[in-house]
């Protein structure tokens, strides 16, 4: 029960890690500008290993932004609330909060890399032919995966019926 619980908590502080990571860093996107290697995050875009603040507010790097730091802020939620059930057991309430909190993360960390992925496409693949989505990208989609599948653990795990764990450990 306890290995099934951590891994459950393993599966989310990993995820949360990801998606900071993911947000912080500014390899979001690269592509070539002037000849030379240029990369882009949520808050900056460095050229020639210059790195300078997004000085255009557009309505989809806000929108990216926010819902990464609401996925991050409920995906923190989620793990406290992990943790919290941890000593109580697998049928705690406070698991199948913190799965269904953990769920909602999962949902706003899709709604940001699923805008930010659509805004790229059409603008940058029209603009540019030699451009490519990068390593703080991919870590926010692996973030995601690994939250939502923190959530789904932890509400199936609430559901599931723990009287099949005696019967199998009494026989064994």
């Amino acid at each position: 029960m306890y290995t099934l619980m951590g891994g459950r908590l393993l599966c989310a502080i990993s995820g949360l890690v990801l998606l900071i990571v993911a947000t912080a860093t500014n390899f979001w996107m690269q592509y070539r500008y002037s000849g030379s290697l240029s990369n882009q995050g949520l808050w900056r875009f460095c050229v020639a290993g210059k790195c300078h603040a997004h000085t255009v507010t557009i309505a989809f790097w806000d929108a990216t932004r926010a819902f990464m730091l609401f996925s991050i802020l409920s995906c923190f939620a989620g793990v406290i609330l992990s943790l919290m059930a941890f000593p109580s057991g697998i049928k705690s309430t406070k698991a199948r909060s913190a799965g269904i909190t953990l769920l909602v993360a999962g949902f706003f960390a899709l709604l940001a890399v699923s805008v930010y992925t659509g805004v790229m496409v059409n603008f940058f693949g029209k603009r540019y032919t030699d451009w490519r989505f990068s390593w703080s990208y991919i870590l926010g989609w692996i973030g995601l995966i690994l939250t939502i599948s923190a959530g789904v653990f932890h509400i199936f795990a609430f559901g599931r019926d723990n009287s099949q764990d005696t019967v199998v450990a009494s026989s064994g």
